[in-house]
């Protein structure tokens, strides 16, 4: 299998009092996959997984992969703190039918390339599937990998060559491990900020969260088409709904405002702890989806 193109990451649904909403997550996997992505992925940063139970785990991916259908990725983030429950989630997913698995490097007490070269390489070889290692330093406790590093891992085994680069500047580091490692699938994610430069150093599509998929899929597809300027014109038409709905600490609120919005899911509730978005920015987003006539 192939992870490249545009996957979008999405939220978990959760009812008024908190629980897993099993059809909104439905409703939003047929949603996600109308929208002409690539795949979607579940259970990462903005799936909440550090706030549900080992038994929700498994309810959210088999709810997803069965409302997704065979002919529609699922990858499921099974990152782990530790090398043997990151083995275990992997090979759960397997099992449920995940297509592929991300996985973040655990956090080190120090820096240790040996160690996480050896803990991806365990988990590789424990499962049958691509293995999207993801380079995102804020999440990780700021655990840096060098574009050595990100090579010598994919070298170790060949389920390792997918890559979901965060750390900034993205586009700088997408040319410089396309360079180091030409045989690396190179992904983007900040919420698309960088999408269209990621395109332009290298990258072969974006996994990441943004409640607006099909905005991303057109510029994936004009550029891969070689209308270079059609998706640049509209990668900077929708740059500023992009940009407000990464801010910092509240993305997760904001997007799940606008999934709540589109229909997709019946409550916009976010588990605690988590920041909540204010009237005054409900109402700047407001005005951004009017002037995009995205309203």
């Amino acid at each position: 299998m192939s992870v490249s193109g545009v996957y979008n990451i999405t939220p978990t649904p959760f009812s008024d009092d908190g629980a897993v909403d099993v059809e909104s997550l439905q409703r939003l996997t047929a949603f996600t996959r109308e929208k002409g992505v690539d795949g979607m992925t579940i259970l990462g940063v903005l799936g909440e997984a550090d706030k549900l139970t080992e038994a929700e785990r498994d309810l959210v991916v088999r709810t997803t992969i069965e409302a997704a259908g065979p002919a529609f990725p699922v990858c499921v983030g099974t990152t782990h703190p530790g090398t043997d429950g990151c083995i275990a989630y992997s090979r759960r997913a397997q099992e449920l039918g995940a297509r592929a698995v991300m996985v973040a490097p655990p956090r080190l007490a120090r820096p240790n390339d040996a160690a996480l070269e050896r803990h991806y390489k365990a988990v590789a070889d424990a499962i049958d599937l691509p293995v999207v290692v993801q380079d995102f330093p804020p999440a990780v406790g700021g655990t840096l990998m060098s574009v050595d590093l990100i090579g010598r891992i994919a070298a170790a085994s060949p389920r390792c060559r997918w890559l979901k680069l965060e750390d900034e500047p993205s586009p700088m580091k997408v040319g410089q491990v396309r360079a180091a490692s030409p045989d690396v699938v190179i992904l983007g994610g900040l919420g698309g900020m960088m999408f269209l430069e990621e395109l332009r150093h290298g990258a072969h599509g974006t996994m990441t969260g943004f409640a607006y998929p099909e905005i991303l899929v057109d510029v994936y597809r004009r550029f891969s088409a070689g209308d270079v300027d059609g998706a640049t014109a509209v990668f900077y038409k929708y740059l500023p709904l992009i940009r407000f709905e990464n801010q910092p600490r509240i993305n997760l609120a904001l997007r799940k405002h606008i999934y709540h919005r589109r229909g997709a899911i019946a409550s916009p509730r976010v588990r605690s702890p988590f920041a909540p978005v204010d009237a005054e920015t409900l109402a700047d987003l407001d005005d951004i989806l009017r002037r995009l006539e995205l309203s």
